[in-house]
Parts: structure tokens; sequence; C-alpha cells
């Protein structure tokens, strides 16, 4: 019994062990999580991961395989249309053209990949800003 109430008394020392109270640097650098933004017309991540795969695929210069991953963004999109367009419909043309104007750049007669780019990265900004990212 005597070892517990000296047990008790050392951890009940008010003396700070400095080197034990210091937070690391590895401990201030660990990032917060971020809540998921979610915009007016609701989770747009299904939307925002395929365009993301279209854009590393213009990247790497393979714009015929991109043409064939971006007909999966209009399927889904088109899909989800009567669900999405009645929450904010402004909301929903916005990225509507954007995504039109994508389509458009990849699916030229010659498509430029300068210009198939730029759309994949304005349809990229699209999404952002319309999840409050921007």
């Amino acid at each position: 019994m005597s070892a517990i109430v000296v047990l008790t008394l050392a951890a009940g020392c008010s003396k700070s062990d400095d080197t034990a109270a210091a937070p690391t640097t590895a401990a201030l650098a660990t990032p917060v999580p971020q809540p998921k933004t979610v915009s007016k017309l609701g989770d747009l991540s299904e939307f925002g991961n395929i365009t993301a795969d279209v854009a590393a695929i213009v990247d790497k210069g393979d714009l015929p395989a991109a043409k064939m991953r971006i007909k999966d963004l209009e399927i889904a999109w088109d899909s989800a249309e009567a669900g999405l367009k009645p929450r904010a419909a402004n909301d929903w043309h916005v990225l509507d053209k954007a995504i039109d104007h994508a389509l458009s750049a990849l699916r030229a007669d010659t498509p430029d990949p300068v210009d198939c780019k730029k759309k994949i990265t304005e349809l990229l900004i699209t999404f952002d800003s319309l999840q409050g990212k921007v």
C-alpha cells in the first residue's frame, strides 16, 4: 500500500517537465482535416473526380483517351440533371456551360492540346468555385 501512496504522490508532483509539455514540430505541422464543402447543387465530387482524370490524361497528351473519358462526365452529368438543376439552376447552368466547353474542345475535328488543357482547367476551377474552394 505504501508503494501506491509513493507513486500517487510522485505522479501528483507539481514540478513541470518542459520537454513533455512542448509540442513537437511534427505535431504543429499536422494538418487539420477540413470538412468537405458541398455546393448548392450537392456533392459534385463524382463529376470533379472524372474531370481530374480527364485533366491528367490531357496532361499526358493523350487527347483521344481524354475524349473517351470525358464521355463518362457527360453521361453522369446528364443523368443527374433532373436532381441537380432544381437545387440551384444558375449554378447548374454555369457548370453545364463549362462542361460543354470542355467537351467541345476535346471533340474538335483537330483538338488543340493547349485549348483542351485550358478548358479542362477552367472546368476544374468552376467545380472548385461552386464548392467554395476558390
